[in-house]
C-alpha cells in the first residue's frame, strides 16, 4: 500500500513521532476564546476482514448529498456504502481491469448529483458510477500526457462538478464529470506550487483546491485553474505542523481537515491555514488513530476517518 511505502521510506523516526512524550510545544498556536470546541468521538463501524462491512486497508472516504457514506476498500478492491451511522447499504467491486471491477481503489468522491467517482489506482484510471454502484464510465490510461496517470493517488469534486485528481509523482489534473480534460498543474519539488509524494486533494466551497503535499510536510492551495495562492505547515509535531500529511477534506463552512498520520491525530485549519483545533493521539480506543488516512466532512459538521491499520471508520461532531 502507498501509506506503508511512505512509512517505509521515512523509517522509525515517523513511526515513532506519535508516541514521543515531550513537554507542550512552545509554538503551540491559541484557538482564542470563542472558539468552538474540538470535535468529539460519536460512533465508528469497521473491523478487519473480507465479509461485509469489513476492511483491508480501506484509504478513501466520501459523504454523499443524502449522508450517506463511501469507503475506498482498497485491500478488497471493491466501494462500500454505508448510512451515516454505519449500517452497510451494500457495495460493488472485484479484483480486475473491467468495467467496475478495480485495483486497489485508494480514493472515492461523491458530486452534487450524487455520482460517486473512484480512484482505481491499480488500473491508471477514474470509473464513475451511479449512487447504487451502477457503472456510467470512466477515463484514464498509464502515462504522462493530459488525462492520463502514473501513480494516481486521490480524487475530488468540485461544488460546480468538476472533477480534480492528483498523481503521486506531483501533479494536478482536473476533468468535466464525464472525463473531458480541462487543465493541469504541478510537477515534484521544494518550491512554491511543485510537490513531494502529495497524497491527498481537496476542493473548498469557493472552488480553491487544497493539495496535502505530504514529502514537504505541507499544504498548498490555488484557484481552481491551478493559481497559486498559498502554503501552510512543516515538519513537527506542535499546532500547525505535520508528520506526513496525506489526506484532506473540505467543510462547507471553508475549515480545511488534515490526517497528519505519523503524528497520529486530525488537525483542522481556516481556508488560509490558520489553525483552529486537533484531536486524536495514537491508540486503538475510541477517538484514537494508529494510521489516519482518509477523511470526509459534512456540513453539520459530521467528521469521517479512516484508520487504514484498524480497517475502522470513526466519526465526530
Amino acid at each position: 500500500m502507498r501509506t506503508v511505502n511512505w512509512i517505509r521510506r521515512h523509517g522509525a523516526a515517523a513511526a515513532a513521532a506519535a508516541f514521543l512524550v515531550v513537554a507542550a510545544c512552545s509554538e503551540d498556536v491559541p484557538t482564542g476564546e470563542g472558539e468552538p470546541r474540538d470535535p468529539a468521538y460519536v460512533g465508528g463501524f469497521g473491523r478487519s476482514g473480507h465479509g461485509d462491512g469489513q476492511f483491508t486497508a480501506p484509504e478513501g472516504v466520501a459523504v454523499a448529498p443524502n449522508g450517506d457514506v463511501y469507503v475506498a476498500d482498497a485491500g478488497n478492491h471493491r466501494i462500500q456504502y454505508f448510512t451515516p451511522a454505519g449500517s452497510l447499504l451494500g457495495f460493488w467491486g472485484t479484483y480486475g481491469a473491467g468495467d467496475g471491477q478495480f485495483s486497489k481503489p485508494s480514493a472515492v468522491a461523491v458530486g452534487p448529483d450524487a455520482t460517486v467517482f473512484v480512484a482505481d489506482g491499480g488500473n491508471y484510471r477514474v470509473q464513475y458510477f451511479g449512487a447504487d454502484g451502477v457503472f456510467r464510465g470512466e477515463w484514464g490510461a498509464a502515462g504522462d500526457g493530459p488525462g492520463r496517470f502514473r501513480d494516481l493517488l486521490d480524487v475530488a469534486v468540485a461544488p460546480g462538478g468538476n472533477v480534480y485528481t492528483l498523481d503521486g509523482r506531483g501533479r494536478v489534473q482536473y476533468f468535466t464529470p464525464s472525463g473531458g480534460f480541462l487543465g493541469r498543474w504541478g510537477t515534484e519539488g521544494t518550491r512554491a506550487g511543485e510537490f513531494m509524494l502529495p497524497q491527498g486533494i481537496a476542493v473548498g466551497p469557493t472552488g480553491n483546491v487544497y493539495v496535502a503535499d505530504t514529502d514537504n510536510q505541507r499544504i498548498q492551495y490555488f484557484t481552481p485553474t491551478g493559481s497559486y495562492l498559498g502554503l501552510w505547515g512543516r515538519y513537527g509535531i506542535c499546532d500547525g505542523e505535520f508528520n506526513g500529511p496525506v489526506r484532506v477534506a473540505a467543510g462547507a463552512d471553508g475549515a480545511i481537515y488534515v490526517c497528519d498520520y505519523a503524528n497520529r491525530r486530525v488537525q483542522y485549519f481556516g481556508p488560509a491555514g490558520e489553525f483552529r483545533g486537533k484531536w486524536g493521539r495514537g491508540g486503538a480506543g475510541e477517538g484514537q488513530f494508529v494510521n489516519p488516512y482518509g477523511i470526509a466532512v459534512t456540513s453539520r459538521p459530521v467528521i469521517y476517518v479512516v484508520d487504514s491499520y484498524l480497517c475502522r471508520v470513526q466519526y465526530f461532531h
